[in-house]
């Protein structure tokens, strides 16, 4: 298994969604299995997700990354294969700041706030 870090926005994640399929764009992968490494590829997604925020409206401006676990690097990505999502706890955190865990399930509570 392949886990991928795939940035997004929360208007983003709400269109994935409605879509029914997570956008993939940009993807990051760990180097390892360890922890750090995944630590790592987590925040390079994440700061990949802050360039996505520029011009959004207050309340939206939070870095979103879509953690997901497929065969390959290159396979396509569905709801099913999301294992979590990370979430800036306010608009324009700070880059070193930790994100919050959603889990999938949680998924929809998550964009109904927007």
């Amino acid at each position: 298994m392949t886990r991928r870090y795939l940035p997004s926005s929360l208007p983003r994640l709400a269109e994935d969604w409605a879509a029914d399929e997570p956008r993939v764009h940009d993807p990051v992968v760990a180097a390892d299995d360890g922890e750090e490494s995944e630590y790592a590829a987590l925040m390079t997604a994440a700061d990949a997700s802050a360039e996505l925020l520029a011009g959004l409206p207050d309340g939206q401006r939070r870095r979103v990354v879509v953690i997901a676990e497929t065969a390959t690097e290159d396979a396509p990505v569905r709801w099913r294969d999301v294992v979590a999502v990370h979430v800036d706890t306010e608009d324009d955190a700070d880059a070193d700041d930790d994100l919050a865990w959603w889990a999938t399930q949680e998924i929809g509570d998550l964009i109904s706030r927007l």
